[in-house]
Protein backbone atom coordinates (compact mmCIF):
# COMPACT_ATOMS: atom_id res chain seq x y z
CA UNK A 1 0.00 0.00 0.00
CA UNK A 2 1.08 3.53 -0.75
CA UNK A 3 -0.48 6.29 0.79
CA UNK A 4 0.22 10.20 -0.91
CA UNK A 5 -0.65 13.37 0.49
CA UNK A 6 -0.93 16.30 -1.96
CA UNK A 7 0.16 19.94 -0.84
CA UNK A 8 0.80 23.36 -2.33
CA UNK A 9 -2.65 24.24 -3.57
CA UNK A 10 -4.39 27.31 -2.29
CA UNK A 11 -6.04 30.76 -3.99
CA UNK A 12 -4.00 32.01 -7.29
CA UNK A 13 -4.79 35.12 -9.65
CA UNK A 14 -4.50 34.31 -13.17
CA UNK A 15 -1.28 34.29 -14.88
CA UNK A 16 0.39 33.41 -11.15
CA UNK A 17 2.02 29.95 -10.47
CA UNK A 18 1.45 26.92 -7.83
CA UNK A 19 3.72 23.80 -7.34
CA UNK A 20 1.96 21.27 -5.91
CA UNK A 21 3.93 18.54 -4.14
CA UNK A 22 2.63 14.63 -3.74
CA UNK A 23 4.66 12.99 -0.69
CA UNK A 24 3.86 9.27 -0.28
CA UNK A 25 5.00 6.85 2.68
CA UNK A 26 7.07 4.31 1.41
CA UNK A 27 9.69 3.89 -0.69
CA UNK A 28 7.71 1.56 -2.76
CA UNK A 29 7.12 4.96 -4.57
CA UNK A 30 10.22 4.29 -6.45
CA UNK A 31 8.41 1.59 -8.04
CA UNK A 32 5.66 3.40 -9.84
CA UNK A 33 4.25 5.96 -12.37
CA UNK A 34 2.84 8.96 -11.00
CA UNK A 35 -0.01 10.76 -12.47
CA UNK A 36 -1.44 13.76 -12.04
CA UNK A 37 -5.55 14.64 -12.09
CA UNK A 38 -8.13 17.43 -12.15
CA UNK A 39 -11.85 17.48 -11.21
CA UNK A 40 -13.86 20.30 -11.34
CA UNK A 41 -17.36 20.65 -9.71
CA UNK A 42 -19.86 19.04 -11.91
CA UNK A 43 -16.91 17.81 -14.10
CA UNK A 44 -15.32 14.24 -14.81
CA UNK A 45 -12.17 13.28 -13.35
CA UNK A 46 -9.69 14.19 -16.35
CA UNK A 47 -5.95 13.72 -16.68
CA UNK A 48 -3.12 15.99 -16.64
CA UNK A 49 0.49 14.65 -16.28
CA UNK A 50 2.08 11.79 -15.87
CA UNK A 51 5.40 10.66 -15.22
CA UNK A 52 6.70 7.07 -15.96
CA UNK A 53 8.65 5.23 -13.01
CA UNK A 54 12.06 6.28 -14.15
CA UNK A 55 11.38 9.70 -14.96
CA UNK A 56 11.86 9.06 -18.73
CA UNK A 57 9.01 10.12 -20.23
CA UNK A 58 6.36 12.59 -19.47
CA UNK A 59 2.69 13.32 -20.63
CA UNK A 60 0.70 16.37 -20.84
CA UNK A 61 -2.92 17.10 -22.02
CA UNK A 62 -2.99 19.66 -24.36
CA UNK A 63 -4.52 21.90 -22.19
CA UNK A 64 -1.54 22.48 -19.98
CA UNK A 65 1.06 21.66 -22.68
CA UNK A 66 3.64 24.38 -22.22
CA UNK A 67 2.73 25.49 -18.91
CA UNK A 68 2.90 22.82 -16.32
CA UNK A 69 5.87 20.92 -15.94
CA UNK A 70 5.83 17.35 -13.80
CA UNK A 71 8.86 15.90 -11.78
CA UNK A 72 9.78 13.65 -9.35
CA UNK A 73 12.50 13.15 -6.49
CA UNK A 74 13.23 9.34 -6.15
CA UNK A 75 14.75 10.22 -2.60
CA UNK A 76 12.57 11.95 -1.56
CA UNK A 77 9.68 9.89 -2.44
CA UNK A 78 7.58 12.69 -3.87
CA UNK A 79 6.81 14.13 -7.12
CA UNK A 80 5.56 17.32 -7.95
CA UNK A 81 3.28 19.53 -10.21
CA UNK A 82 4.77 22.75 -11.40
CA UNK A 83 1.89 24.93 -12.69
CA UNK A 84 2.94 28.53 -14.29
CA UNK A 85 0.34 31.10 -16.27
CA UNK A 86 -2.54 29.90 -14.19
CA UNK A 87 -6.45 29.86 -16.37
CA UNK A 88 -9.31 30.29 -14.48
CA UNK A 89 -10.09 26.97 -16.11
CA UNK A 90 -7.13 25.04 -13.90
CA UNK A 91 -9.94 25.91 -11.13
CA UNK A 92 -10.27 22.15 -9.61
CA UNK A 93 -9.56 19.29 -6.80
CA UNK A 94 -5.96 17.66 -8.03
CA UNK A 95 -5.12 14.81 -7.14
CA UNK A 96 -2.00 12.68 -7.59
CA UNK A 97 -2.07 9.16 -8.12
CA UNK A 98 0.54 6.16 -8.50
CA UNK A 99 0.53 2.42 -9.72
CA UNK A 100 3.52 0.03 -10.09
CA UNK A 101 4.63 -0.23 -13.06
CA UNK A 102 8.18 -1.78 -14.78
CA UNK A 103 11.14 0.63 -15.65
CA UNK A 104 10.56 1.53 -19.03
CA UNK A 105 6.01 1.62 -18.64
CA UNK A 106 5.09 4.38 -20.40
CA UNK A 107 2.60 6.21 -17.75
CA UNK A 108 -1.04 5.43 -18.11
CA UNK A 109 -3.66 8.83 -18.74
CA UNK A 110 -6.62 6.72 -17.36
CA UNK A 111 -7.54 7.32 -14.36
CA UNK A 112 -9.20 3.76 -13.90
CA UNK A 113 -5.27 2.58 -14.54
CA UNK A 114 -4.18 3.62 -11.49
CA UNK A 115 -4.29 2.03 -7.60
CA UNK A 116 -3.03 4.22 -5.52
CA UNK A 117 -4.97 8.34 -4.81
CA UNK A 118 -4.58 11.28 -2.84
CA UNK A 119 -7.28 13.20 -1.25
CA UNK A 120 -6.57 16.14 -3.17
CA UNK A 121 -5.58 19.43 -2.63
CA UNK A 122 -7.91 22.67 -3.95
CA UNK A 123 -6.56 25.09 -6.74
CA UNK A 124 -8.63 28.15 -7.32
CA UNK A 125 -7.68 30.97 -9.85
CA UNK A 126 -9.28 33.83 -9.62
CA UNK A 127 -9.83 36.21 -12.73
Amino acid sequence: QVQLVESGGGLVQTGGSLRLSCQASRRAFSECAVGWFRQAPGQEREFVAAISRNGAETKYADSVKGRFTVSRDKDKNAAYLQMNSLKPEDTAVYYCAARRTILTYSPDVQPGSYNYWGQGTQVTVSS
